[in-house]
């Protein structure tokens, strides 16, 4: 049996979870980049305007800790837009390979300006510079980002690129988790943990 359907075949119930979500986050997140070899950080944002409309779209995890998921992102985004007005929103793990999902839902905030120069500063260089020459969700003409990109690349030839005040991180702080695991006969496994003031609840839910 390969690693892969070893994993699977391992039933999700109360005796094989972590007491911490966070903790079991960690082992799922583990096994997942142990057998999925493209992007097993990618997840679905999603998030709502003022008036409750919802729009999504797939970001990188860049951080996780007990305090919480961390993305980057323009501040002048329509994510970041969203987030504005309602700082609330959902995260997506799917690691098809494994059959498996990761719900996670909760408040968002922004990280200190210091966290974010400290991310922006390991990022490529060419990262760094589109950082600066798009304007992420503006209508743009066709060819302005190659124009923009290469008038950032003259301004900073020869430097360090610093980071764009309009860019930085956000940290997802949640409030919910929840862990799909797939079964035949679609008779999943799913539990959800949900934060109380005395640590985490747990339930099973009807898949």
């Amino acid at each position: 049996m390969s690693e892969t359907e070893t994993i699977k075949s391992r039933p999700l119930d109360r005796s094989a979870l972590a007491g911490d979500p966070f903790k079991q986050f960690a082992v799922w997140f583990a096994e997942a980049q142990s057998v999925q070899p493209i992007l097993p950080e990618a997840m679905s944002l999603a998030t709502a305007d003022r008036n409750g409309c919802p729009s999504s779209r797939m970001v990188l995890l860049k951080g996780v800790d007990e305090r919480g998921f961390l993305f980057f992102t323009n501040y002048e985004s329509r994510k970041a837009a969203n987030l504005d007005d309602n700082p609330y929103a959902s995260l997506l793990f799917w690691w098809p390979l494994l059959e498996r999902q990761v719900r996670i839902e909760g408040a968002v905030e922004r990280v200190t300006a210091e966290e974010s120069d400290d991310y922006f500063a390991t990022r490529a260089r060419g990262s760094q510079l589109g950082a600066w020459a798009s304007h992420q969700s503006s209508t743009i003409d066709d060819e302005e980002l190659s124009i923009n990109l290469d008038a950032v690349e003259a301004k900073y030839r020869g430097q360090e690129v610093p980071r764009p005040q309009l860019w930085g991180g956000y940290r997802l702080i949640p409030e919910l988790f929840e862990f799909w695991q797939g079964r035949p006969s679609r008779l999943h496994d799913r539990f959800r943990f949900q934060r109380t003031a005395d640590g985490w609840n747990v339930d099973r839910l009807a898949p």
